[in-house]
């Protein structure tokens, strides 16, 4: 008798829960950010991420760049890695056509 008085106090007390969760959702919830128009900035956006390995292996005179700026104290972040891992795979792979004379 306890046991499924229990269990129909458990089962409509989450069910009130729930019901008050959903009812109290749009109060509780933070605001919705309003859609800017559709007028474009004129301020390109600046890309947040860093450049990978493989773009600096094709473009190896701006790893080259990247890597000196990096050593002064101009450029910051994870593309200073990128770039040095890039100048070490295009030398490796600059010594091993050399010394096998392909």
């Amino acid at each position: 008798m306890w046991k499924s008085k229990t269990i129909i106090v458990v089962i409509v007390t989450l069910a009130i829960g729930f019901a008050g969760g959903f009812i109290l959702r749009p109060v509780t919830a933070p605001p919705q950010q309003a859609v800017a128009a559709a007028s474009p900035s004129p301020v390109a956006p600046v890309p947040t991420e860093a450049r990978g390995t493989q773009y600096f292996v094709a473009n190896i005179d701006e790893a080259r760049q990247v890597v000196a700026g990096c050593r002064d104290g101009s450029v910051r972040g994870g593309e200073c890695a990128t770039a040095e891992e890039a100048i070490i795979k295009v030398d490796a792979a600059e010594r091993r056509k050399r010394f096998l004379g392909n």
